[in-house]
């Protein structure tokens, strides 16, 4: 028989070392009372997540990278914190007894076997990898309907989604209106985007990113893919999930139900609102984020998303029309392109290029198994990396 437990919940934060993960520990620190980090995880930033071992004594702290494994027992061994390194270790961690909920906050596909296996293990999940759900929605919407898992989402917009939903007739919703800045090429013309470098592109005029993110927010995939998984997340009609152009970033998204009411979730770009959420289950902690100072704010004001200077926005609908592994495939490409750009080895307009070509020549699947899905992500990183090869050496 399980031993009853009655203390902290458990957290096992994947990711710990960038933003979300070091905000989610922030939060943990404040409530100490309620929250304890049990399984600290990172990539490569052995320093960081020493750092953030020392302070915060989790039972274990895994690095991704394996080769970096030693550094990191020499210095947590003699304080008693196991270590582990690589994607084994990742998703067993997900399963331990002392972790009662995991937040996914790695970066990519990444996120996606780990989060597999703490469904399989029936923990809550804090998903703040969107990616999960992007390549595998609907298998994993399936092992949630056969596990005791719960997932509570933590992008901003899932959020406020979630938080607009609370209490209401999920029957009773007609669209879901997701919101986006519009990244820092929002007012460029498609000449100068056209020769954007990746400086331009990291300097995102709302929000502090990890790289990635905000090159994925300048390119507007990032909002692709939000569609993509608010269909999974809220079980929703493709056609009724659309996105509009919000550049205050002060409505997170919103609700609109069928007798014409609409519902929106609104405060300050602050990630700790919608992680703080997400770790108390719905119930709201105190002084988390500054209050929305609607003053201080002047206007909202929203666009239309124009596709045509960010043509990957229009890669949602195509995803989720066309599904099987063609979502899979968008983001693999996607993240090898990312990787380049950000080197200065391909334009910013090869990134739609690499992942449209990727979707040309990686064979489609209708009804992909974990197998193929694993299968499809190699292979759509090898032809995006091919591709990229004949870009660079043409330039």
């Amino acid at each position: 028989m399980k031993q009853q437990y009655n203390g902290p919940k458990r957290i096992a934060v994947l990711g710990s070392t960038g933003s979300i993960g070091t905000q989610t520990l922030d939060i943990i620190s404040r409530h100490s009372d309620r929250y304890a980090a049990t399984v600290l995880a990172a990539g490569t930033r052995v320093d960081d997540l020493i750092a953030q071992a020392l302070r915060h004594r989790p039972a274990i702290a895994i690095i991704g990278d394996e080769t970096l494994l030693p550094r990191l027992r020499e210095a947590l061994a003699p304080l008693g914190i196991a270590t582990a390194a690589g994607a084994d270790a990742l998703a067993e961690a997900t399963t331990r007894d002392d972790v009662d909920m995991v937040v996914t906050a790695t970066v990519g596909y990444s996120g996606l076997l780990p989060t597999i296996a703490a469904i399989r293990a029936g923990k809550d999940i804090a998903l703040a990898n969107k990616e999960t759900m992007v390549v595998a929605g609907a298998l994993i919407t399936g092992m949630l309907a056969e596990s005791s898992t719960r997932i509570f989402p933590v992008d901003s917009e899932h959020s406020a989604i979630y938080q607009c939903l609370q209490g209401e007739d999920r029957d009773a919703v007609s669209r879901l209106i997701i919101t986006a800045s519009g990244g820092p090429f929002r007012t460029w013309e498609r000449e100068r985007i056209a020769a954007a470098r990746a400086a331009d592109a990291l300097n995102h005029p709302n929000w502090s990113m990890g790289a990635k993110i905000t090159i994925d927010s300048a390119t507007m995939l990032n909002k692709a893919f939000e569609i993509i998984e608010a269909r999974w997340l809220f079980d929703i009609a493709p056609e009724r999930i659309e996105a509009i152009v919000h550049p205050q970033s002060i409505i997170h998204s919103m609700v609109e139900f069928r007798d014409g009411a609409l519902k929106a979730q609104m405060g300050v770009p602050d990630m700790e609102l919608p992680i703080a959420y997400a770790l108390g289950e719905t119930t709201r902690l105190a002084d988390v984020s500054a209050p929305c100072d609607l003053l201080a704010a002047h206007s909202l004001t929203f666009e239309q998303p124009d596709v045509h200077k960010f043509p990957c926005l229009g890669l949602a609908h195509y995803a989720l029309d066309r599904a099987g592994n063609t979502a899979c495939v968008i983001n693999a490409a996607n993240e090898v392109a990312v990787a380049a750009f950000l080197r200065d080895t391909i334009g910013f307009n090869d990134i739609y290029r690499t992942i449209t070509t990727s979707l040309e020549r990686v064979e489609f699947i209708a009804d992909p198994s974990l197998d193929d899905l694993v299968a499809t992500n190699a292979l759509a990183r090898t032809r995006a990396a091919e591709f990229i090869n004949t870009l660079s050496h043409s330039r």
